[in-house]
């Protein structure tokens, strides 16, 4: 997990998905359709809430089978394929529906209320030196 991810600036998103994007969107809304989001306007560059893992499952010596962040306030949880899917009752506890992966090699973001994946914002390229 990096300790030391930095999230891009938001809420500016990338207009043309590609085919992995669209095959999770397949999967995942059972349409390759861009869905609309209406809460996009409430992410944030957030600060993880933890580099170790899912907090909550750690204190219980549980494990979890993906990490997701969340893009408004940087609560870090255990997927909806946990068994106890701290990220899930996160949303549901405070309202905040934009999670974001945050697993090496993962940028999607999900929005719970309205069931719709997100291309992420582009990052340019770092500057040499």
């Amino acid at each position: 997990m990096p300790a030391s991810r930095k999230l891009p600036p938001y809420p500016k998103l990338r207009s043309h998905p590609d085919e992995v994007y669209l095959r999770l969107r397949q999967v995942w809304t059972g349409t390759r359709q861009e869905k609309t989001c209406g809460h996009v306007l409430q992410m944030r560059p957030v600060v993880p809430s933890s580099t170790q893992g899912c907090a909550e499952c750690l204190a219980l010596g549980d494990t979890w089978p993906y990490l997701r962040i969340c893009l408004i306030c940087g609560y870090v949880g255990c997927c909806d394929m946990a068994k106890n899917q701290h990220m899930l009752r996160h949303y549901r506890e405070t309202g905040h529906m934009l999670i974001q992966s945050f697993e090496e090699g993962e940028d999607w973001i999900w929005c719970y209320a309205d069931e719709a994946l997100l291309i992420p914002p582009e990052v340019p390229p770092a500057s040499p030196g």
